[in-house]
């Protein structure tokens, strides 16, 4: 792999890329409707191995083809798969009988109440995404038809699986106990928590320590630019969750805005008018100085995912607090595109003024640029949401999965039937043992597969049996209830 081809792509193209999951969402649910219409709702819900294949071919597929073999040809594909989605509404309106009452069914669903559980279905949606991106990546990127530009860049630019490190660090902020609080917790409680989180990070070391011990045993090659000699992701989701907690004790949760503010400043501040980006960037640094001159860019990109991190345990905040009506969550898609729109000016101005991305320095543009695509990402899964939602409501089908319950306790208990099944659902059950069996098989695919020689069609074959049997493993333990969690 040349080092010249890695400096990544448009900030545009990864954004487009983002749009394909949210039009599956759709697709999924529009099949199941239509299913309902032929009088097929006997039918459901469908045996598992059904819903795990129909969520495969609309979900997981399309993300493997557009980052695989229809990378060039994104827009049309995205064109096409909108066209077929609206003909598909069209014709599922159609025969709603709803055609001479659109205003007032509209008004109607506008002002409906819904019910979440306690939960947001498009925030678990964005995270078991971002997982299952993760997963498709870490192993394309070892084949030739994974393109160049899509893999993470050396020093600056934006590459598709740049977006993948940081979203998984906000992803897990947006379920953290600060952001999910519901009132105000007792003097102390931001001790205790931090103690909490001391012994609760040990897997995520010892998993840390694990990649370490057997990627030296396997002499697998690392990127050194990446973390570092020693260091690797796990180590910084561990020192992130630890940092977060100690600062909770020192600010309260609604100003950790404020905190990723002044965090991004002061560290954007240090990286221009001192040593430390050239000493960040220096490759020719001698391993052999020292801890930190190994593992610079782990250690110190530690602060740039702080402040991700903080911006998510707000944005959680937000996105938590109670709301029972549709148009309530209109207003929240708003906000995140109106957010998201400001954050890519933000960063266009900071590409101008200061420097352009740079995950390995995690610089104050990459912050921007992570917060603005998730915002962005989950504006679209939101929208997506509310269009299921409102196809269901016209069709009286209550088995759209990914979407809110309607307020009615006979529909909620059809729609969580199937809703359960969901493949979305089971990687978010269990999201950390994805990700590590996402981590092991692809360790196992590259010692046993010459990757880089492979054909294009091979690889997307390789690559979908992979994905199928991490899906299947997940999809199981989600159907007896399993949830792998031990610390």
């Amino acid at each position: 792999m040349s080092r010249q081809t890695l400096d990544g792509t448009s900030v545009g193209e990864v954004a487009l890329l983002t749009s394909m999951a949210p039009l599956g969402l759709v697709m999924r649910g529009l099949l199941l409707i239509l299913c309902h219409r032929r009088k097929a709702s006997a039918s459901l819900p469908s045996p598992w191995f059904r819903h795990l294949l129909l969520d495969i071919c609309v979900t997981v597929l399309p993300l493997v083809l557009s980052y695989t073999i229809l990378s060039d040809d994104l827009h049309p594909v995205i064109i096409l798969t909108t066209l077929v989605l609206a003909c598909l509404s069209f014709y599922i309106y159609h025969g709603s009988g709803s055609g001479h009452h659109l205003q007032k069914t509209t008004r109607s669903f506008l002002h409906s109440r819904v019910q979440s559980q306690n939960r947001v279905p498009f925030v678990t949606s964005f995270r078991a995404l971002v997982n299952v991106k993760t997963a498709i990546s870490i192993l394309a990127v070892d084949f030739r038809v994974f393109p160049r530009r899509f893999a993470k860049t050396e020093t600056y630019g934006t590459g598709l699986m740049d977006v993948g490190v940081g979203a998984y660090i906000l992803a897990n902020a947006l379920v953290s106990p600060e952001a999910r609080r519901r009132r105000e917790n007792p003097p102390g409680y931001q001790r205790d928590a931090l103690r909490k989180q001391l012994s609760s990070v040990w897997p995520l070391v010892a998993l840390g320590l694990g990649r370490l011990v057997s990627v030296k045993m396997a002499d697998y090659h690392v990127d050194v630019t990446e973390y570092g000699l020693h260091w690797n992701f796990f180590f910084t989701l561990a020192a992130v969750r630890v940092l977060a907690s100690l600062l909770f004790t020192l600010f309260p949760v609604n100003k950790s805005w404020l905190v990723a503010v002044l965090l991004c400043v002061f560290y954007q501040f240090s990286l221009e008018t001192s040593a430390l980006q050239s000493f960040i960037i220096d490759n020719d640094c001698e391993w052999t100085q020292g801890f930190l001159h190994a593992n610079k860019e782990g250690i110190f990109s530690i602060t740039g995912y702080l402040v991700i991190y903080m911006a998510g345990v707000q944005i959680g905040l937000y996105v938590m607090r109670p709301r029972t009506r549709v148009k309530e969550w209109l207003k929240v898609m708003a906000s995140f595109l109106f957010g998201s729109c400001v954050l890519y000016c933000a960063l266009h101005v900071c590409q101008m003024t200061f420097e352009p991305v740079s995950r390995r320095m995690a610089n104050a543009p990459f912050c921007i640029w992570i917060v603005a695509q998730c915002l962005f990402s989950m504006a679209c899964l939101g929208t997506a949401d509310i269009i299921l939602l409102y196809m269901q409501s016209l069709s009286a089908c209550y088995c759209v999965p990914s979407s809110w319950n309607p307020h009615n306790k006979d529909k909620m208990r059809r729609s969580n039937v199937v809703e359960g099944r969901c493949l979305l659902q089971a990687v978010n059950r269990n999201p950390l043992l994805f990700f590590v069996l996402a981590n092991v098989m692809t360790g196992l695919i590259n010692v046993t597969v010459d990757t880089f020689n492979v054909g294009r069609y091979l690889s997307v074959c390789l690559l979908l049996t992979y994905m199928f049997i991490n899906c299947c493993v997940m999809q199981t333990l989600h159907n007896y209830g399993v949830t792998v969690k031990f610390w």
